[in-house]
């Protein structure tokens, strides 16, 4: 029985405890080396990646207009709107099925577009922190550790010197 308790053993710690087995500058070489001591049977949990002398990078992928905000509230519109479409289209004989199908479908679509337009608008002329961009962050390391317990030192070092070793060991 669960009783809304959380069981706290199960949540990793937030800090790391363990001995660095192999530093790299890139992440994909740490990720590498993780991946050969797993391909020979070392316990997973028991392995840490750890990034040091973190960086914020704030990439800037185009500018941000009333016009870019207005098309991309019609374009999701229009995707609710064909969706509400096809959802309420009615069954219909043979006769004029194409002319109402098209017409069931091309009238939620106009007005979602419309809704969603208006509502992107509204919302981003309402904004307090405008910015005149688009942009992506990302979180950078200048270097990475791959940690393991001390008891398991010895047998990732071995793993990775018959592997062939990557990195500062």
């Amino acid at each position: 029985m669960n009783n809304g308790r959380r069981n706290l053993n199960r949540i990793p710690s937030a800090l790391t405890q363990g001995e660095v087995v192999a530093t790299f500058g890139e992440y994909l070489d740490a990720v590498h080396y993780v991946e050969r001591l797993l391909a020979s049977d070392f316990p997973p949990n028991a392995i840490a990646i750890v990034g040091n002398n973190l960086k914020s990078v704030e990439r800037v992928r185009g500018r941000l207009s009333t016009a870019r905000v207005a098309l991309g509230g019609a374009s999701t519109g229009l995707t609710v709107g064909l969706i509400f479409g096809l959802i309420t289209t009615p069954a219909v004989s043979a006769t004029d099925a194409l002319a109402v199908t098209a017409l069931a479908l091309v009238q939620p679509m106009i007005i979602g577009a419309g809704l969603g337009m208006l509502l992107n608008v509204v919302r981003f002329s309402m904004a307090r922190n405008k910015r005149g961009f688009i942009s992506a962050s990302l979180v950078m390391a200048k270097e990475y550790e791959v940690q393991v317990p001390g008891n398991l030192v010895a047998q990732a070092k071995r793993i990775a010197a018959e592997t062939s070793g990557m990195g500062n060991e």
